[in-house]
């Protein structure tokens, strides 16, 4: 079947035969709006033969339901009345602009729900005909459908709400940014850990400031720029550890004190995003309190160093005790014989001691080994340590110490010792004393060797009369 002859418009054959050979749907209104031309593109897109519309001023009737003006007959009556395009808002709303290639031309995107099954998404650009003399003569208006890029979009759109929607719901504190650093994600869950609303981070680069007190990188921050352990070190050192889930990714734990009343250990990782060519294109970090956990572990370390030391010391004296003493004395021989250094070790016994504790009962004997440990304490060196050996009987370890120091120390203590006025609810004060058997480290020694020598020297010097000091 031939096609129908256009209806005249200034121009002639070689118009037609440009709008007819056109791939582009287009038809062309005269000065009068009636149809001009109606190609073969317009006839496949729009399901109207040229036939139904050549010569009328129907064109709408491809498109619409009741009559009213498609857009080159409005682009004709702005022309004709010298109005503004914003004229066109009633109908086309907010999908229209002015065109950026031609003077005078609309450019609109609208949805035609009559055009295939289930309608089509089109883009159309209508613009005035001007003749030789300038004046108006007619419209033109090409269409294309779009309804797969629209609809792509539209997955496009639905996709990133769902991830909004996930990221948003989600019980754990998450953030995501962009390949620019910018946050694009800032869930409720890491509105309620941090303390800052998601509108003071979103489209910024401030996202720090939920965590910090100056401008530095995040976990996130560091991943997107490709990070390498010595970067994360630069910031976490000690505190992460690369993600055994997630290449690329790290971990991290660490004390935020402007989170919460007092403060939250948080647990966070950070990993990148990357798009289907396998392109870092942004990075997601989620955080966990794990505060209840961590101060859990901190009180039990607590506990349990505690635990060790009551277990170490004497109940009494709050000096070590003999058990401590055997521990601490090998590793010292060990170290002292290995690297040749001095050791030296005095054992110490109070005087007549079972004669104050018949004389003025077991609580103020107590009280006389309690003086007597504290005035031991005085007397040593920060280097040096003090252990109740049992009964009245102590000891005092002395590293780098060679024998005739730990004399002077030991004749020190006893002199201090001896000079005391103790209390002990009469009339007359008591002064106690002690000897002291000095005895320093051989290659030969073992502890219990050490031990036996010193305690021999603190025997010799109660043979002697009591309240001396002897060397082994």
């Amino acid at each position: 079947m031939s096609r129908p002859e256009p209806v005249a418009l200034d121009g002639g054959p070689l118009l037609s035969a440009i709008v007819d050979c056109n791939p582009v749907a287009t038809f062309v209104l005269n000065a009068q709006g009636q149809v001009t031309h109606w190609n073969r593109a317009c006839e496949l897109l729009t399901c109207v033969p040229a036939s139904d519309v050549l010569g009328t001023t129907r064109a709408w009737t491809a498109f619409y339901e009741s009559a009213r003006p498609v857009l080159a007959e409005l682009v004709l009556a702005a022309q004709r009345d010298e109005g503004e395009v914003l004229e066109l808002a009633p109908l086309y709303y907010s999908r229209f602009q002015p065109s950026v290639t031609v003077s005078g031309g609309v450019e609109a995107e609208d949805f035609f729900p009559r055009m295939a099954p289930d309608g089509r998404w089109l883009s159309f650009t209508a613009a005035p005909l001007f003749n030789a003399a300038n004046q108006l003569c007619g419209a033109i208006e090409t269409l294309q459908d779009v309804t797969e890029r629209h609809l792509a979009d539209e997955a496009l759109h639905d996709s990133r709400n769902y991830l909004a929607q996930i990221v948003d719901g989600g019980a754990v504190a998450t953030f995501v940014i962009d390949w620019h650093h910018i946050v694009t994600h800032w869930n409720r869950a890491c509105e309620a850990l941090t303390g800052m609303p998601a509108r003071d981070v979103l489209g910024t680069q401030q996202q720090w400031r939920a965590f910090y007190d100056a401008p530095r990188p995040v976990m996130a921050d560091i991943v997107l720029d490709g990070a390498h352990e010595n970067a994360v070190s630069t910031y976490y050192h000690g505190k992460y550890r690369p993600s055994s889930v997630i290449k690329g990714g790290f971990e991290a734990e660490d004390f935020f004190p402007a989170f919460g009343e007092s403060g939250r250990w948080v647990f966070f990782t950070a990993a990148p995003l990357r798009n289907a060519a396998g392109q870092v294109v942004g990075a997601v970090e989620t955080l966990q309190d794990v505060s209840r956990r961590k101060r859990a572990e901190i009180a039990l370390r607590k506990s349990e160093e505690r635990y060790r030391l009551i277990s170490q010391l004497d109940a009494l004296t709050q000096l070590f005790n003999s058990r401590h003493l055997h521990e601490q004395l090998g590793r010292e021989i060990e170290r002292a014989q290995r690297y040749a250094r001095p050791l030296s070790l005095m054992m110490i016994d109070a005087d007549h001691f079972k004669r104050v504790n018949d004389t003025y009962g077991h609580l103020k004997g107590d009280s006389v080994l309690q003086t007597l440990a504290h005035t031991l304490r005085e007397c040593l060196r920060a280097s040096d340590t003090a252990f109740r050996y049992g009964g009245e009987e102590f000891v005092a370890l002395m590293p780098e110490t060679v024998l005739a120091t730990a004399l002077v120390v030991a004749e020190r203590l006893r002199q201090q010792f001896a000079a005391l006025a103790l209390d002990m609810g009469g009339s007359q004060p008591l002064h106690c004393t002690i000897s002291i058997g000095v005895a320093e480290l051989t290659a030969e020694d073992t502890a219990h060797t050490l031990l036996q020598r010193a305690d021999q020297a603190a025997y010799k010097a109660k043979a002697k009369g009591r309240n001396r000091v002897e060397r082994a």
